[in-house]
């Protein structure tokens, strides 16, 4: 059966009547409270879009029309009564299947109270959690969650790690296995047009604005010559100062360049003149060190000559000291004649003077060599100053 309506209106009011003893709260009549509400419906007939309602409501609506009869509208009102309430804790237990009723018309939603909203409410006693048993299940829940955290602090961990390091989670499998499921893939493709060339940009025209208005001038009637050459003079002026500070600048650049290549000049010339004289002052050097050469060899083929001759002088004075006395002894066994004095002369002064000549000829070899060690030691220090 269909119904039309122009008008649908419901007024609800609704309070809360559950509350906990000792607590300020309120909670939502949703889940915990009893909703309470009175409903009035007003309809008038009209020619609109029909939708359905339920049975019981057709036919009290139509008991209703049939009393009426010619009566354009009419007003329904339901007996108050009050609906079960919910616990205030939901259930742990899953909802069944009549408790799992999606309501479609709020004329049979519980959450709608119909009736007065001053009359005396009367609750069941399920409505309202016993306070006893709220306080054991909260103590329940305090001892399970202190045995947690005993169990927690108990529990062997891993230590922390150094500083400078961190714990990574790694694979401890001993073997690893292969994942073989292939994946279905499929390739799709789009192609999308061509984009069209984009058309040439207009040009940019503004709008007219204003009124035109035109004169005309003829020549000669605007033209001041004091005015118009201020300009041109202007520029002449500005730009022959500009090239006479250009060839200023330009000289007065010149004029470092030229005194600062004097410079380098001078300095130039005293660098050869330096070099000049260091290579003169070598090459005196040099000469030196060769004529200190050839002087120390010549002396040492002097001091060479005069040892050979000493030592030819040596060889034959001690060949004739075997060879005289021998002649004299022959001569004095043969009766010839003896001088005391002569051998004397040749037994005490001769050996002596020998060795005071080889104590000379040692000193005089001693000093050249200090000698020879000295004009080394001064040669190379005048190298060294030279290098250096």
């Amino acid at each position: 059966m269909a119904m039309t309506a122009t008008l649908f209106t419901l007024e609800t009011v609704v309070r809360e009547r559950n509350r906990l003893p000792g607590d300020g709260r309120r909670w939502s009549g949703r889940e915990d409270g009893a909703w309470q509400g009175q409903t009035q419906l007003t309809f008038a007939r009209a020619p609109l879009p029909s939708f359905p309602v339920p049975a019981a409501m057709t036919s009290v609506l139509q008991q209703k029309d049939s009393v009426v009869g010619s009566s354009s509208t009419y007003t329904f009102s339901s007996r108050p009564r009050v609906l079960p309430s919910r616990k205030k804790y939901r259930d742990v237990e899953p909802p069944t299947i009549e408790e799992c009723v999606n309501y479609g018309n709020i004329m049979y939603d519980r959450r709608v109270v119909r009736g007065s909203t001053y009359a005396q409410q009367t609750f069941p006693l399920t409505a309202q959690p016993d306070p006893l048993e709220y306080q054991q299940h909260q103590e329940a829940q305090r001892r399970a969650l202190a045995k947690k955290r005993a169990r927690d602090h108990l529990r062997v961990r891993t230590p922390e790690p150094v500083e400078g390091r961190k714990h990574v989670d790694v694979q401890t499998e001993i073997y690893l296995e292969e994942i073989t499921d292939q994946i279905e893939e499929t390739d799709v493709s789009c192609q999308t047009d061509a984009f069209l060339n984009k058309p040439p940009t207009p040009l940019f025209i503004p709008a007219k604005s204003g009124a035109d208005v035109a004169t005309q001038i003829e020549e000669g009637e605007l033209f001041d010559f004091d005015i118009e050459v201020k300009p041109m003079l202007e520029v002449l002026v500005g730009k022959t100062i500009e090239q006479a500070l250009l060839e200023v600048m330009e000289e007065e650049e010149l004029a470092n360049m030229r005194a600062q290549q004097y410079i380098f000049e001078e300095l130039r010339y005293a660098e050869l003149a330096e070099v000049q004289r260091l290579e003169e002052k070598e090459r005196r050097h040099r000469e030196e060190k060769e004529r200190r050469k050839q002087q120390q060899k010549e002396i040492l083929l002097k001091e060479k000559e005069t040892a050979e001759k000493i030592a030819a002088r040596a060889f034959a004075q001690q060949y004739l000291t075997d060879l005289i006395p021998s002649v004299f002894s022959n001569l004095r066994d043969n009766g010839y004649f003896y001088d005391p004095i002569e051998r004397d002369i040749e037994t005490g002064f001769i050996p002596w003077l020998m060795i005071e000549v080889e104590k000379n000829l040692e000193k005089t070899l001693l000093g050249r060599t200090m000698l020879d060690l000295m004009i080394r030691e001064v040669v190379g220090t005048r190298l060294n100053a030279f290098r250096q």
